[in-house]
C-alpha cells in the first residue's frame, strides 16, 4: 500500500486508508460539482482509470478491490465497503433503536445449544 507503481495522481497519502471511506451519495457528488456520468477511454489493455475525485468519493485506493457487476450491457462497480455500507444501512431500517442483533443471535446460538 505504500504506492509503489502507483501514479502520482492515484497515490493517497493517508497512514490507513483502508478505514477512511467516504461514500458519498451521487446527490452529494453533484452538488460538489461532480458529473453523474465521465467518458473514459479504455487502455490497450483493457483497463479504464477512474478519475481521482471518483475515487476519492467513493472511498477506494490504490491496491484495494471493487466489485465490478454487469447488467444489461453496462459494467458497474461499486467499492466493497461502499456495499458494506449499504448492506448495513438497508438492515438499520428494520432494527429498532437500542435493539442489538449481535445479542439476539448469541441469544438464539446459545437457546439451540442448550
Amino acid at each position: 500500500m505504500g504506492g509503489e507503481g502507483v501514479p502520482a495522481d492515484q497515490k493517497v497519502n493517508h497512514p490507513f486508508p483502508s478505514r477512511v471511506v467516504q461514500n458519498k451519495s451521487v446527490d452529494e457528488m453533484m452538488r460538489a460539482g461532480m458529473k453523474k456520468e465521465t467518458r473514459v477511454r479504455v487502455s490497450k489493455n483493457g483497463e479504464i482509470r477512474i478519475p481521482a475525485a471518483r475515487r476519492k468519493a467513493m472511498g477506494i485506493f490504490a491496491g484495494e478491490e471493487v466489485v465490478v457487476r454487469f447488467e444489461d450491457n453496462e459494467l458497474h462497480i461499486s467499492s466493497l465497503k461502499g456495499r458494506i455500507a449499504r448492506a448495513q444501512r438497508l438492515v438499520r431500517r428494520y432494527v429498532k433503536p437500542g435493539d442489538s442483533l449481535v445479542d439476539e443471535l448469541i441469544a438464539e446460538r446459545r437457546g439451540a445449544a442448550s
